[in-house]
């Protein structure tokens, strides 16, 4: 799916519903084991951490492999020089995906003959692996004929496109293409796709939860004794603005802040201000929101001597 859908906060609501130790790794970091970089089995030892080091809890936990689409094959002939953090890493995965009993150090690092392992069976360990895939759906729209170029080119906005839509129709010949390896795609059986947050849902985000942004930036303006009001159609044009950046409900509040960080730095030397309101030019032209004041109110003067 996308950057921003949720595939990362899919997992660990997954896992805490199953109330299974979960741990979340990067593909990034990991490279074939004698390079610098941390081996494949570090993963493991993520999970037996988050299991409080009981490695029978751990047999039955979930790892959320993130950025697997930055391990793919660098190129279609093998060159000289070894690709350790792309294939080579597919590589030393299959191994642990399949089900094996892998030695784990406890401290992390680097093997080495002096040191106890851990011991931990993977078969029963559920390992979901996800990324963005920046450009499969290109491969995708090739294979199954979407015309791309010319007058019979099918065009949509970026409101209207939904990537998703393209990736569920993906097969392991697709993402062999895209630099994975064969052993790696047949060991991971069940490919799912992520839709594009629309319009809707990112509206939903920004009000609905209980940590929304909006009602964090609400609570924020109320130390400074100022009431921050969002029209409904600014909420349309922040959910707009991110679909147009493509960074999905991460981008969300970046777009909040710029819109709010003059304001911001603003207020604390103000105390004639009582309502804040963002509306749909705020975000769509980058102006300032609109400050409602009230008479500057004279406090009374304190008598020290009285007192």
């Amino acid at each position: 799916g996308p950057t921003g859908c949720g595939k990362t906060l899919l997992a660990q609501t997954l896992a805490r519903f199953l109330n299974v130790p979960f741990a979340i790794a990067d593909a990034t970091a990991l490279t074939e084991a004698g390079y610098v970089g941390e081996d494949v089995e570090n993963i493991l030892l993520k999970l037996i951490q988050a299991a409080d080091f009981d490695v029978k809890k751990a047999e039955t936990g979930i790892i959320y492999i993130d950025e697997v689409d930055k391990i793919a094959r660098r190129a279609d002939n093998p060159s000289i020089t070894r690709d350790v953090s792309g294939e080579g890493v597919q590589q030393a995965l299959l191994k642990i995906l399949e089900g094996t009993v892998a030695s784990v150090p406890p401290q992390g690092g680097r093997k080495h003959p002096h040191q106890e392992f851990l011991n931990i069976d993977t078969t029963d360990i559920l390992f979901i692996c996800g990324g963005a895939f920046a450009h499969l759906d290109k491969l995708i729209e090739k294979r199954i004929g979407h015309k791309g170029m010319g007058f019979a080119a099918e065009v949509k906005s970026k409101l209207e496109k939904d990537v998703g839509s393209v990736f569920a129709q993906v097969m392991p010949e697709d993402l062999l293409e895209y630099g994975l390896i064969p052993e790696f795609i047949g060991r991971l059986p069940v490919i799912s796709a992520i839709h594009n947050l629309n319009r809707k849902d990112l509206v939903s985000i920004l009000t609905t939860p209980k940590n929304a942004l909006v009602k964090q930036y609400e609570r924020f303006f109320r130390f400074d004794n100022v009431e921050l009001v969002f029209a409904p159609e600014s909420l349309d044009a922040i959910a707009d603005k991110a679909i147009k950046l493509e960074t999905g409900a991460r981008g969300l509040r970046s777009i909040i802040e710029q819109s709010l960080i003059n304001v911001m730095f603003e207020l604390p030397s103000r105390n004639d201000v009582r309502k804040c309101v963002v509306t749909k030019e705020t975000i769509e032209r980058e102006v300032d929101p609109t400050l409602v004041t009230e008479a500057e109110r004279i406090l009374p003067e304190i008598d020290e001597e009285s007192a």
